[in-house]
C-alpha cells in the first residue's frame, strides 16, 4: 500500500465574482414589479438615508472617489440636498394641513371596523366540513377522530392517507375509524372523502341515485377504457349500442373529479403589467407601469450631519456609505425602467401585426435578434423579460411569449411555432364531433391558408397541445 500523506500547495486561478452591487443590479432586473417594490421596501427600512416622494426622481451619477472623506470627487451632497430641501418642506406642509384639517375620531374608528368586518374571505375545504362536523351527531371522541381524517384530506377533496395510517396514529379500531371516514363521506361536496377518482364518481352517482346505472357501471368496470375513448369496446363488454355509451360518457363528463375544487385556497396570482401599449393616431405607444413603484430620494437631513463640524468621522464615513448605496439603488431603478423600455419597443416594432390582428400574425422574434437591435447580451434581455408582462390591445402576455422560433415552411416563408399551434388547436376546437379532422386533413387546410409544412409537423404539434388523434376524438350519436 503507498504512503500517505498531506502538504499544502498553491496555485493560482482566475475566476469571475460579482461585485455586491451588481448582483442587486441584477436582481432587479430580473425581479416583477411587485417583488421589486418589496426589496425597495426592504432599503427603505434599512437604509435611513433614503425616503420614498410622491415626485418623480432623476437618477443621480456617481463619480470615482477616494477614500479622503473630502477628495473633492466625492457625491456633492449640498447640491443633492438643496434640490430635495424644498419637496421635503412642501410635503411637511401638506401633512401637516392635512392633519389639522382632519383629525381621526371614534366615528373614523368605526367606519373602519366595518369596513375590515365587511371583507369576505373565502371558506376553505377544511373549515366547510369542520362546520359539518359540528353538527353530526358524534361524541367528542369520535368528533376529534373526524378532525383527524378532515386534516389529512386534500385541497382536491381526496383522502390521500390510508385509513389503517390515520387509525394508528390517532390510537384508534380501523373499523371504528372507517366509521367515522363514512359519516364524512356524506358531507358536502359530494365525493369529498375518496380515495380516487372511481370512487368519487361513484359517490356522486349515488346521491343523484343513479347507482346501478349504465353510467355507474361503466366508472366501477370500464372507466380506463372510458378514459381512452374507446367506447366501442365499451358498448361490446356492456353489450348495449354505442350511442348509449356515448351519452352515458356525456353524462359522466357533468360530473366532478375534484371535489374540493370550488373551496380551492389557491387563488389566481395578481398579474401587475410592466409595459402597457396603447395605439393612438394610428401608432404604437409603449409606455412604463411604474405606479406601484416607489419615488424615491436621498433625505436631506443628513446634509446638517454632513455641516455639523460636531459629527464625527466615523459618522460621516457611514452617511457617505449609506448615500451612496441609495444613489446606487436608484439609478438601478431607473436603468431597469429603461432596458425593459427598449426590449419592450423593439417587440412592439416587430409584432405590429399582432396588435392589429391577433395570434395568426405573430411574427418569429428571438431574444438574440432584439438584443443586437438594442445593444444588450442575449442574456440580459432574457432576466429582463423574465416573470414581466405587456399589456396590449390583444390582451395581456408574458413578454416572454413574443419570442418564438421561427418555422421555416416547405415554400421558403417563415412563420411562428405558435402561429401554427394556434391554427391547429382552432381547427380541431371547431371540427365536429362525429368526424374529426386527421392530421392529413389538418395539414390541408393549413396549406389552403398559406401555411406550408410537414404533415409530421402537424403531428408534432398536436401532441404538443394534448389533442388526441383523431380516432379518440370521435364521438357517436
Amino acid at each position: 500500500m503507498p504512503d500517505q500523506s498531506m502538504q499544502l500547495s498553491q496555485e493560482q486561478r482566475l475566476h469571475m465574482v460579482l461585485a455586491p452591487q451588481l448582483r442587486q443590479s441584477l436582481e432587479m432586473l430580473q425581479a416583477p414589479v411587485l417583488e421589486l417594490r418589496a426589496m425597495i421596501q426592504a432599503e427603505l427600512d434599512s437604509n435611513p438615508t433614503l425616503e420614498e416622494t410622491a415626485t418623480e426622481t432623476t437618477p443621480i451619477e456617481i463619480e470615482p472617489t477616494d477614500t479622503d472623506l473630502e477628495d473633492r470627487k466625492a457625491l456633492d451632497f449640498r447640491k443633492e440636498f438643496d434640490i430635495l430641501a424644498r419637496l421635503d418642506d412642501e410635503w411637511r406642509e401638506y401633512f401637516f394641513q392635512e392633519k389639522e384639517n382632519h383629525r381621526y375620531t371614534s366615528e373614523d374608528e368605526d367606519r373602519r371596523s366595518f369596513i375590515m368586518d365587511s371583507i369576505v374571505q373565502e371558506e376553505s375545504l377544511q373549515e366547510h366540513l369542520l362546520k359539518q362536523l359540528a353538527f353530526a351527531e358524534l361524541n367528542e371522541a369520535d368528533r376529534a377522530l373526524g378532525e383527524v381524517i378532515i386534516g389529512s384530506i386534500t385541497d382536491d377533496g381526496y383522502l390521500t392517507t390510508s385509513i389503517e395510517t390515520l387509525a394508528t396514529g390517532a390510537g384508534a379500531d380501523v373499523h371504528h375509524m372507517q366509521d367515522i371516514l363514512t359519516v364524512i363521506q356524506d358531507f358536502d361536496p359530494p365525493g369529498v372523502g375518496s380515495r380516487d377518482v372511481r370512487e368519487c364518481l361513484l359517490f356522486q352517482l349515488e346521491r343523484l341515485g343513479k347507482s346501478d346505472s349504465l353510467p355507474a357501471k361503466i366508472v366501477a368496470h370500464h372507466l380506463e377504457k372510458l378514459a381512452a375513448h374507446k367506447l366501442q369496446e365499451v358498448a361490446k363488454s356492456l353489450k348495449v349500442p354505442v350511442e348509449d355509451i356515448q351519452a352515458a360518457a356525456n353524462f359522466i363528463a357533468t360530473l366532478e373529479p375534484k371535489p374540493g375544487r370550488s373551496y380551492s385556497s389557491v387563488t389566481s396570482p395578481y398579474i401587475t403589467p410592466e409595459v402597457v401599449v396603447k395605439k393612438v393616431d394610428g401608432q404604437y405607444l409603449v409606455l412604463m407601469n411604474d405606479d406601484d413603484l416607489p419615488r424615491l430620494r436621498i433625505s436631506k437631513h443628513y446634509r446638517s450631519l454632513m455641516n455639523d463640524a460636531g459629527t464625527g468621522r466615523d459618522v460621516k464615513e457611514y452617511i457617505q456609505d449609506r448615500v451612496r448605496s441609495s444613489a446606487f439603488l436608484i439609478k438601478s431603478i431607473h436603468q431597469r425602467q429603461h432596458t425593459i423600455f427598449r426590449i419592450a419597443s423593439e417587440i412592439v416594432a416587430v409584432q405590429t401585426d399582432f396588435l392589429d390582428n391577433g395570434i395568426t400574425h405573430l411574427k418569429p422574434l428571438t431574444m438574440a435578434d432584439v438584443a443586437s437591435v438594442v445593444g444588450l447580451h442575449e442574456t440580459t434581455v432574457s432576466r429582463a423579460v423574465a416573470g414581466k408582462h405587456m399589456q396590449t390591445p390583444q390582451g395581456i402576455f408574458e413578454m416572454r411569449y413574443f419570442f418564438t422560433p421561427g418555422l421555416k415552411t416547405q415554400d421558403g416563408s417563415v412563420v411562428s411555432n405558435k402561429t401554427v399551434k394556434d391554427a391547429i388547436a382552432t381547427l380541431v376546437a371547431d371540427e365536429s364531433p362525429a368526424h374529426p379532422l386527421s392530421d392529413q386533413e389538418i395539414l390541408e387546410i393549413l396549406t389552403e391558408r398559406g401555411i406550408h409544412i410537414a404533415r409530421r409537423t402537424v403531428a408534432k404539434y398536436r401532441i404538443a397541445l394534448k389533442i388526441p388523434p383523431s380516432h379518440m376524438r370521435k364521438t357517436y350519436g
